[in-house]
């Protein structure tokens, strides 16, 4: 028999504490067996959602349930923030993990680690928090850079990068709350981060192309130059170092999916991208180097290429 309990939420997938399903007639023994046969998930401590939706959920949306579930039992005296609040804003994070809620507590404790929550020691002036979802979150300023802080320049770029070129805020208001983590621990990190930031890297791959471009020391391209000739703009490539004739374009599958004309496939883009690179290359006579993730898989390899290139157009 399905069970279904009355609860105030009306999220996608309903959430409901042991204290509900004693009330509503259930016992301790009923709720082992639903979660043996798989009728219902655990999700934390007390805290349940029907297995069949947990089954479709991913990593993102599982850890906002959990997130949910605690914040039933723990009530205004907390607002979410770190990863999980990059993930209530929608930010990029690249390889990290979700196992864990972070929160920041506004009764002035100390942070604590406890089982799948982290609690943060900070201020949480009313100002600074907004309501994603029915939930207490720091704003995405806050959010990317106390997110930033706990992963690697590469990791945080990402986040930080995402922040911005989805306009929830500018870069001066990334530095601003950057320059709050002056004396934390590991803040250079956070200042690298922050001097790589910029809205025009358009996706996760071309974060991570313009860390790679960094950690070599090669020289800053120009992210999402504009190709002209003749006054006809003959397209717009993801990085380019004009002084030295050189451009890169980042190959995902995003960038493709996400420039679908109607009625074309994946492949009628990737063909038309093929066309528009020769034109750029025709009209400019630069060298253009295409990347993958796959080549990012291999940075010494990639950056050997990049560098050859540079000969090439240098000569």
């Amino acid at each position: 028999m399905k069970m279904t309990f009355d609860h105030p939420e009306t999220d996608e997938i309903p959430i409901f504490l042991r204290r509900e399903a004693i009330a509503s007639g259930m016992s301790d023994a009923a709720l082992k067996r639903a979660v043996r046969s798989g009728e219902l998930v655990k999700v934390r401590h007390g805290a349940y959602v029907a297995g069949e939706l947990w089954a479709t959920a991913d990593q993102r949306e599982r850890h906002v349930v959990t997130a949910r579930a605690i914040h039933r039992t723990h009530g205004e005296r907390i607002a979410f923030s770190h990863h999980t609040a990059a993930v209530l804003h929608g930010l990029d994070l690249w390889k990290v993990g979700l196992g864990e809620v972070h929160l920041t507590r506004a009764d002035g404790k100390h942070g604590r680690h406890a089982g799948d929550l982290i609690h943060h020691q900070g201020a949480l002036p009313a100002s600074e928090i907004q309501v994603i979802r029915g939930l207490p979150v720091v704003g995405p300023a806050r959010a990317a850079v106390e997110s930033a802080s706990l992963l690697s320049v590469e990791q945080g770029l990402v986040t930080v990068d995402s922040v911005l070129r989805l306009g929830l805020c500018g870069i001066e208001e990334v530095e601003e709350r950057r320059a709050a983590t002056e004396h934390w621990p590991d803040s250079l990190g956070l200042q690298v981060v922050v001097s790589l930031a910029d809205a025009r890297h358009a996706s996760v791959g071309e974060d991570r192309t313009a860390h790679l471009l960094w950690r070599a020391n090669l020289p800053r391209p120009d992210p999402q130059y504009e190709v002209w000739e003749g006054g006809v703009l003959l397209g717009i490539v993801d990085f380019a170092w004009p002084e030295l004739g050189v451009i890169l374009e980042f190959d995902g599958k995003v960038k493709y999916e996400k420039h679908l004309r109607p009625g074309e496939s994946a492949a009628d883009a990737v063909v038309r991208e093929k066309k528009r690179e020769d034109r750029i290359r025709e009209a400019t006579g630069w060298i253009v180097i295409r990347v993958t993730w796959a080549d990012l898989a291999d940075p010494a390899q990639l950056v050997a290429r990049i560098r050859r290139a540079m000969r090439r157009a240098a000569a």
